[in-house]
Formats: structure tokens, sequence, C-alpha cells
């Protein structure tokens, strides 16, 4: 038949849990100040990306209320801003392998970040989550939330990042 095209192929499962494993790793570990804040990814899922932030005092930025720092609040956005991109550009390049996804992280970068601090920052564990709202040939945008245990919404974010 002239013209059809067969489907693109998806990645097995072996190789999708390989991908996801390999997503966590890469932005909990290998990017190092990600590891020093304590970000725990919880959810590589596309439209439920999630990571926790563990209060410590470390990362206390007013010292008179044991305040999240706004800089930590701001990291862990901006984090996992490119990861809800790294898991939606998994999804668009669903026949590529995870060598070929993690590849494309090599040029990956932040252009904007906004952020928007709601509430103080207080609380042992913080959840942040994020969703890609555009994803271009050469820009993505995504939206971020940070809440405290209770739900409150504690900070909010937009950015746009360079994806090719």
């Amino acid at each position: 038949m002239s013209g059809h095209h067969p489907p693109p192929t998806r990645r097995n499962a072996g190789e999708q849990a390989r991908l996801d494993a390999a997503l966590i790793h890469l932005f909990e570990q290998r990017i190092v100040f990600n590891s020093v804040l304590g970000l725990k990814i919880v959810s590589v899922t596309p439209g439920d990306v999630r990571a926790t932030l563990a209060m410590r005092p470390d990362l206390i930025g007013h010292f008179a209320y044991g305040r999240l720092h706004g800089g930590a609040i701001a990291a862990t956005l901006d984090t996992l801003g490119g990861l809800a991109l790294m898991v939606d550009i998994g999804e668009r390049f669903a026949a590529d392998d995870t060598a070929q996804i993690l590849h494309r992280f090599l040029r990956m970068g932040t252009i904007d970040l906004r952020v928007d601090y709601l509430r103080p920052g207080l609380g042992e564990v913080f959840y942040a989550s994020a969703e890609t709202t555009r994803l271009g040939g050469r820009v993505g945008n995504t939206r971020m939330e940070m809440r405290n245990a209770a739900g409150e919404l504690l900070a909010t974010g937009v950015a746009a990042y360079m994806v090719s």
C-alpha cells in the first residue's frame, strides 16, 4: 500500500523500566546538586512527575523561623520542570532506547524560570510536582508546584527550557 507507514515501534517494558531508572539516577545522583539537596524522585510517569524534599538544618533560609530556603524551593521546581520534559521527550521518541533519550539531556538547559513564593516553607517534608505545558522542537515549557505535608501550596513555578 503506497503512502502507508507502520506505526512507530514503542520501547518494550524492560527498556521503559531502564529509562525510568536512568532518569531517576540522573536527577537524583548524577546532577550532584540535587543529591546535595536530598531530592528524591517519586514518579516519572508521563503526566505525574513528582519528588520529595526532606527538611534539614542546612536547608534553612530564615534562621529565626526555620523556613526552607527559597533557593532550595527554586532549585527543586527547576529540577522537576526539566524532569517532566525528559519524561515527555521519552514519550515523544517512544522508539528510542535509554541511551538515545539520555543523550537528548545533553542539549537541555533552563532558559527562564519564574517562581512565586506563596507561603513560608515550613514543614518536615515537601512535595513537588511538574507538568509539561508545551514541548516544541527547540523549547519546552513547564508548570511546577511545591506543597507541604498538609497539602498547602507553598510555591508555583513556570519555566522554559532549551530542548534541542
